[in-house]
């Protein structure tokens, strides 16, 4: 016997009314991906004529283009949500149109949480079917839980059970996400095993079970340079289809990623958008990129790397908090005093040899420089 998982009066479903712009009397800090952007997939919903995998709400190829960017026919300008090799977005979209689910790994900062919000916006109108990895994720969060009081009232009942968002994903065809799986624990972890193989969530409490409908899919996002990073076993990872996603390949990609994002996330803050900083966001990512590299940019020189990753992520953050100063305690240009700060923050995570790393980096690289010197004295003054 099957069971319906849909919501129940304790488990209420996501409102997607909340637009970019927020609604009525409500204003969304970070709008979900399906809200910020549903006027691209509204466009190309309208425009996509391609055979469509069952409930998927596009194309696999209008999904790619979602991610990736494009011009459509009637002119509408898709803006890319990834930048990066399109082969892996093809491959990821690809995976979800099979009975396969996806695992997308990478250095953190690498996007994948991005991608896979993304991912689910596209394919199923709808990315909140998400579970957050960590230590202590219990294993009703991918299963299924109880309403106490409805339990201890009457007992196990369809309406004392508290579906998942794995378990919604399964009974209504959707896309469910499930971030940083390697931070759940082992035996958690372990439970995907049945509904990936089987396509199936038995409940024995109720001598019931949850089959999967055709459109369910999962996408999880792992990562190995952590701490407290727990393997999957060779049977769960089995069940997936593994596409890493790499860091930019070059300066002028990482560049465009980081100049996107803090576009967006600077526009979601209200903070201006004042004369461009282009110069001030190429020193970032090319420090971040020499430090994570080892090596200068002209291959010349080694240098000493730091203990943390140094993503595009973390350049993101330096940028978007060096824009906020500007903005709130300048004159609203992005100069080096304003991202020094946060590069430091950001490079020295061990107080004692990450400082080191730093500072000679900035004494045999930044220093010797040329046009980088007021850089080099913003950083100095902060490390000083």
């Amino acid at each position: 016997m099957s069971v319906s998982a849909g919501p129940t009066s304790a488990e209420p479903r996501h409102d997607h009314s909340a637009s970019a712009n927020g609604t009525p009397g409500r204003e969304v800090l970070r709008p979900h991906a399906e809200d910020a952007f549903a006027h691209e997939l509204a466009a190309l919903a309208a425009q996509d004529d391609r055979p469509r995998p069952a409930r998927w709400k596009l194309s696999p190829w209008a999904v790619a283009t979602y991610l990736l960017g494009g011009t459509l026919p009637d002119g509408t300008v898709i803006t890319p949500k990834y930048v990066g090799p399109r082969r892996v977005v093809e491959v990821a979209v690809t995976t979800l149109a099979t009975d396969r689910a996806l695992l997308l790994l990478g250095l953190p900062g690498t996007a994948k949480t991005w991608v896979s919000e993304h991912l689910a916006a596209a394919v199923s109108g709808d990315s909140t079917l998400l579970v957050q990895g960590t230590a202590g994720t219990p294993e009703e969060a991918i299963r299924y839980g109880w309403n106490y009081a409805q339990l201890l009232a009457h007992g196990p009942s369809r309406a004392a059970l508290v579906p998942s968002p794995v378990m919604r994903a399964m009974a209504e065809g959707m896309t469910a996400r499930v971030e940083e799986l390697t931070r759940i624990p082992a035996d958690v972890q372990d439970s995907l095993i049945t509904i990936l193989s089987e396509k199936t969530l038995p409940v024995p409490e109720l001598g019931q079970e949850v089959q999967a409908v055709r459109g369910f899919s999962l996408i999880a996002t792992a990562n190995d340079r952590d701490r407290g990073v727990n393997e999957l076993s060779s049977a769960l990872r089995r069940r997936f289809n593994t596409v890493v996603l790499p860091l930019p390949e070059s300066v002028e990609a990482e560049v465009d990623i980081v100049t996107r994002r803090v576009g967006q996330i600077g526009r979601s803050l209200d903070l201006p958008a004042g004369p461009d900083g282009i110069d001030e966001i190429r020193r970032v990512v090319t420090v971040f990129r020499e430090l994570r590299d080892g090596i200068t940019s002209d291959g010349r020189t080694k240098v000493k790397s730091p203990s943390g990753t140094l993503s595009p992520a973390e350049a993101i953050s330096v940028v978007t908090n060096g824009l906020a100063l500007a903005t709130h305690f300048g004159d609203g240009v992005l100069r080096p005093a304003d991202v020094a700060a946060g590069l430091l923050g950001a490079v020295v995570r061990d107080p004692a040899a990450d400082r080191v790393v730093w500072r000679e980096y900035l004494e045999a690289v930044v220093r010797e420089r040329d046009g980088w010197a007021d850089f080099y004295r913003a950083c100095r003054e902060v490390t000083a």
